[in-house]
């Protein structure tokens, strides 16, 4: 990536943006903005639903409302559109569980100069650690993934498969999605058992439960019987090793009839590995939470699929909120 001319304001606020970051985590962990829902009410009446102190809630309201989340009128607060639309539970459009997910990393970010010098992880797996933390990470890839899916299935043609597998694919979602976009289409979700619950509420809350399947089941151990016609993996190869990513894709392809399609969805990194910003960010998520998990370039990751045997590569040409993009192969 060409050099960026920082000023040292510019510097001073990307050092200081966790202020920001820990405001909008409070306020969601408060659960403040579906509180007030459609309501009008006073910092002493929020206070009170919190069961907070008014020297605590009150400048928390403030700094949101200079945010631009709360409109401040004649000492009242309400939710701004925005709010209520991405910030209040009921709404099918609510982020705040990854939102949550990003205030249980805050510790191990703070701690990023010893997972650099040690080169390990200095957090559990937020899949694999306590109720809470599984919880805000399933439903975020969950939140997440119905915001990306939409962009990412008109992008990819599976109107000749009838048999797809979603492997490692948490609550279902891309599996459910591209089931509802092709009526010929059935899906089998292959993830660990602590999965199975939310997977199988989120597939029946679709509708698809004569269509999509909860396979349990470890990746990494665990044979899959197929033959399936498309295997999907979506961000699942930036927690493992390079080897390990060749093995889980290999073991995909083995999944697959001939003709078969693999489709990998990753934060893809430049062949330089030096951009887009996010990608490159995650990749140093992934050293503080696992002993080999990165970010791949697109070059990696095709080297990867042709190791597993896979051919006729591309890059699906499509743009999401993330920086997120799609490799697609034959075998």
């Amino acid at each position: 990536m060409s050099p960026r001319d920082w000023k040292a304001g510019e510097l001073l606020e990307a050092s200081g943006a966790y202020w920001s970051s820990c405001a909008l985590h409070a306020a969601v962990k408060l659960d403040l903005f579906s509180r007030l829902a459609d309501e009008r009410l006073t910092a002493a009446e929020i206070a009170g639903r919190v069961n907070g102190a008014i020297r605590g809630v009150e400048p928390l309201l403030n700094a949101m409302a200079a945010f631009g989340l709360l409109v401040k009128t004649d000492g009242t607060y309400s939710n701004s559109d925005s709010a209520r639309l991405l910030l209040c539970q009921a709404s099918p459009a609510y982020i705040g569980h990854m939102l949550l997910h990003h205030h249980h990393l805050v510790e191990s970010w703070s701690r990023l100069d010893e997972a650099v010098l040690a080169g390990r992880p200095v957090r559990e797996r937020s899949s694999v650690s306590d109720e809470q933390w599984r919880e805000s990470f399933l439903m975020g890839m969950f939140n997440m993934a119905m915001a990306v899916a939409p962009r990412l299935v008109p992008a990819i043609d599976l109107s000749s498969r009838q048999r797809l597998l979603d492997l490692g694919g948490g609550p279902g979602t891309y599996a459910i999605h591209f089931c509802l976009a092709h009526p010929g289409l059935t899906a089998d979700v292959f993830d660990l058992p602590t999965s199975r619950p939310f997977a199988e509420r989120t597939i029946a809350r679709f509708g698809l439960g004569g269509r999509v399947a909860f396979l349990s089941g470890d990746y990494h151990t665990d044979e899959i019987s197929g033959p399936y016609d498309a295997a999907w993996l979506s961000h699942i190869l930036h927690a493992e090793g390079p080897e390990d990513c060749v093995k889980i894709i290999r073991k995909a392809v083995s999944a697959l009839a001939p003709g078969g399609m693999v489709m990998i969805h990753e934060f893809i990194l430049n062949d330089a590995m030096d951009g887009p910003v996010f990608p490159a960010l995650f990749a140093l998520n992934m050293l503080l939470g696992t002993p080999a998990g990165q970010a791949y370039s697109e070059r990696q990751l095709m080297d990867m699929l042709k190791a597993a045997g896979a051919h006729d590569l591309r890059r699906v040409p499509v743009q999401t909120p993330n920086d997120s993009g799609v490799i697609v192969g034959l075998v």
